[in-house]
């Protein structure tokens, strides 16, 4: 009966990993290749065109509505009133039509009421003007005697 044993009692069985290593990373690699291949099949061949011939400018109508902090407004550096300040954008705005584009620019001072700014710019945008924007400085950027560079 002892001969039995050791015959059941032999050897355990092994895995050898290194074989399988070397099966796993040869699919790793080919899954890379045929992925890698795929993505640059997805896209559409084209001919891109060059450089556009630059047509005539548009014509740009820029107008700078500065506000102090009394809350007087000037347009491009002169004083103006608020009925004036319509009657301007509502010209700008007419010559809009003429295919020039009108870009109004607000600059108020820090210490103008934000109020006061907002209502300025309904103003612009009431007569039709959608180009509105508000000019700021960074600290790095420094004003020449309080005028916009």
């Amino acid at each position: 009966m002892e001969k039995s044993r050791a015959f059941f009692a032999g050897k355990r069985p092994r895995i050898e990993i290194i074989p399988m290593i070397d099966i796993m990373m040869f699919l790793l690699v080919f899954f890379i290749m045929i992925t890698l291949e795929m993505i640059t099949n997805t896209g559409i061949m084209q001919e891109l065109p060059g450089k556009a011939i630059p047509q005539e400018q548009q014509l740009v109508t820029k107008l700078i509505i500065g506000v102090s902090p009394a809350g007087d407004l000037s347009v491009n550096g002169q004083q103006i009133g608020q009925d004036a300040l319509v009657e301007t954008l509502r010209q700008a705005k007419a010559t809009e039509a003429q295919g020039a584009k009108v870009e109004v620019l607000i600059a108020g001072d820090k210490q103008v009421n934000l109020q006061r700014t907002i209502t300025i710019m309904d103003m612009v945008r009431a007569q039709g003007i959608e180009a509105v924007g508000l000019a700021t400085r960074s600290d790095s950027e420094p004003s020449k005697n309080g005028k916009i560079l």
